[in-house]
């Protein structure tokens, strides 16, 4: 087993994680490198392709569902697919780097699961499922169903926050930017004493 360590950041959709896992990616002594997701959605707004997500088809998929190139992939919605390729933490561990994920709940549980010594999982919780839906409907990039279905989501994703390693509550950006450095800081200076390796 080689490579760095895995820092997996997951939370509700509107939670913060991204602002989070963004503000780490500029801290030059993390050496992380984000591992970009596949998934079978179409870009929203100006993401682009092989830097927010890889954008491919439902076909595409499911060829890489058979042919077991995922560490974890999950269909979060119908038709709608997420997933981490092996190719692509082999690519930065290839690098040297230290990799991060931005990643939905059941996928940063699985990758945990997969590497228990290796990883570091954050659950990003909002204040308030209110406050959650305050700041979904000010990013104007989705539909009232679609929010009404991420907080019905969300409301199940919170219900897993205790079986991470640690939960940083987005109530103040500045302190929760500030705990999650501290965090993956001391993580990345621990030795791994992986039965793995």
């Amino acid at each position: 087993m080689k490579g760095g360590k895995l820092i997996v950041f997951s939370a509700p959709s509107g939670s913060g994680k991204t602002t989070i896992v963004r503000h780490l990616l500029a801290q030059e002594p993390l050496n992380l490198a984000f591992s970009v997701s596949v998934t079978s959605r179409a870009p929203r707004g100006d993401e682009k392709d092989g830097e927010d997500y890889y954008f491919i088809s439902t076909e595409e998929f499911k060829k890489h569902i058979r042919n077991n190139d995922f560490l974890e992939w999950e269909e979060v919605y119908r038709d709608n697919f997420y997933g981490t390729l092996h190719s692509e933490v082999n690519r930065l561990w290839d690098e040297g780097k230290n990799v991060i994920f931005d990643i939905d709940v059941v996928g940063g549980l699985r990758i945990k699961k997969k590497y228990p010594e290796k990883t570091l999982s954050v659950f990003v919780e909002p204040p308030s499922v209110d406050e959650l839906k305050i700041r979904l409907k000010n990013r104007k990039t989705e539909s009232d169903e679609k929010i009404d279905m991420r907080i019905a989501k969300a409301s199940i994703e919170m219900a897993t926050a205790p079986q991470f390693d640690h939960i940083i509550v987005n109530d103040n950006l500045e302190k929760a930017l500030e705990e999650a450095e501290d965090l993956v800081a001391g993580f990345i200076s621990e030795e791994t004493h992986s039965e793995e390796e």
